[in-house]
């Protein structure tokens, strides 16, 4: 038998990995608990208690990059059609600022046909025939309205409340708000496809002033979601277990002498890596997804896509991560080469079957309920035409469409209008921050409540803006 004292010297790795029989399965759970629950305490992504009851437990935005027309999409506007080609009012134009057209810049009606769909009612353009099956899952948005009309200050808005670059995420103030129900993953997985990531970049899911434990975890495309996450080669599963243990040693002496928050990120960090190991490839790997699912998002094995990333989304939902945002770019229809025809049509294609997928695919595993779907841009398009080489619409701030479902929303919802050619909200106007507000309040959040004092003053998402729209919520 052993003295007390080595016994000592071994962690609760060895003892975990090397008894295999011994203890009673009742005694052992208890444990486990005990000292799942004392982690916990030190532990900055530790599941914390809303404000108050929540009516959902994850976001997934579905965030179009560069701005969807809503004018080709959700909004037919019969008025445009007939006033095409003739100027814009002065009075609409008069101290505006817009990308790059003149106020003396033509209207431009659309081609699109649109369909009544659901029992809702919502005009869906031919473009997106599977939203048409989803129309009465939807809260549909029709008077959004921003406040910044260049893309990377734009995203910036969206995604942390402000234009400048260094404040948080959504992503951030929520895991830093709630922590995370998964401790295999990040509570904030960023997931990208398209071309080329959104301008912008990392700000857009930074954690800002918040510890970085909070930022966005951007996961790769491919069976090795995180550069060199894979153990080094003849490193066994013992010794780097013993070397996390070691150094999250060190790293706690260093955090009790000094309480730098950035310490316990890196033990975080540390531990995350190691448990990750197994779980990321796992999470990534789709062949355990039946071929009826993969059909329905337009998902292949082994090729990245924004379906597969739907799919993903759906994931990780089921594993317990708290925010998942997926970018999906090139949808700046300018004219020139990046038009209304035929590259808005593409883009389309890549995005209507997963997004309908994945409401469908909450809904029938009963994660909808407690699920916020998001769908939308910065921003959107101007009745006004941009002629390029082809023709376009520029950046437009005053009036789009944005959709939001499940976590409470009230489904098959038409809110807000803008008027006859789509220039102004004229009912039901939602502000970027509003939004904002509503989804931290249906997931427990008060949007005031939620701050963090930096440079001597309490910072929060809304800023000192946002109400929540309680016409939207059921």
């Amino acid at each position: 038998m052993l003295s007390p004292s080595p016994l000592l010297a071994r962690t609760r790795r060895h003892f975990f990995r090397d008894c295999g029989v011994g203890v009673g399965a009742a005694a052992l759970s208890a444990l486990l608990a005990r000292d799942a629950q004392a982690k916990k305490r030190n532990d900055p992504l530790a599941p914390r208690k809303p404000h108050f009851d929540a009516k959902a437990k994850a976001v997934i935005f579905l965030f179009m990059a560069g701005a969807p027309s809503q004018l080709e999409l959700f909004e037919p506007k019969p008025e445009l059609n007939k006033l095409h080609g003739k100027q814009v009012p002065e009075s609409f134009t008069k101290g505006k600022r817009f990308a790059f057209i003149k106020g003396d810049a033509k209207l431009l009606g659309s081609v699109r046909k649109f369909e009544k769909a659901g029992r809702c009612g919502m005009d869906v353009s031919e473009l997106l025939p599977h939203h048409k099956e989803i129309a009465d899952e939807l809260c549909w948005l029709r008077g959004m309205k921003t406040a910044v009309f260049n893309h990377g200050p734009a995203k910036c808005f969206v995604n942390t409340g402000s234009p400048q670059f260094g404040r948080p995420s959504m992503g951030a103030w929520l895991t830093y708000g709630l922590g995370s129900e998964c401790d295999s993953l990040p509570g904030f997985v960023v997931l990208q496809s398209g071309p080329r990531g959104p301008r912008g970049g990392a700000a857009l899911y930074s954690s800002g002033f918040l510890p970085s434990v909070y930022q966005g975890v951007p996961f790769l495309k491919g069976p090795s979601p995180i550069l060199d996450l894979a153990p080094p080669p003849r490193v066994s599963t013992k010794d780097q277990g013993e070397f996390v243990d070691a150094v999250n040693d060190l790293n706690k002496l260093r955090h009790d002498a000094t309480g730098d928050a950035e310490i316990q990120t890196r033990i975080a960090a540390y531990e995350m890596a190691y448990r990750m190991q197994t779980s990321a490839p796992e999470l990534m790997d789709l062949s355990k997804e039946d071929k009826k699912t993969l059909d329905m998002y337009g998902a292949a094995i082994g090729k990245p896509s924004f379906a597969a990333n739907c799919l993903l989304a759906r994931r990780l939902v089921q594993r317990g991560v708290r925010f998942i945002q997926l970018y999906h770019t090139d949808w700046d229809h300018h004219g020139g080469g990046l038009d209304l025809t035929k590259p808005l049509d593409n883009i389309c294609k890549e995005i209507d079957r997963p997004c309908a997928a994945l409401v469908k695919d909450l809904k029938r595993l009963g994660l909808l309920d407690s699920t916020i779907v998001v769908w939308g841009g910065e921003f959107g398009r101007t009745p006004m035409g941009e002629n390029r080489e082809t023709i376009g619409r520029d950046h437009h701030i005053d009036a789009y469409t944005m959709w939001v479902a499940g976590g409470g929303f009230k489904p098959g919802t038409l809110y807000g209008k803008s008027d006859e050619i789509g220039y102004n909200v004229v009912e039901n106007e939602v502000h970027v921050h509003d939004l904002q507000a509503t989804i931290l309040n249906q997931m427990g959040m008060d949007h005031t409540k939620l701050t963090f004092r930096f440079q001597g003053r309490d910072y929060r998402l809304t800023d000192v803006h946002g109400k929540v729209v309680k016409d939207i919520l059921a």
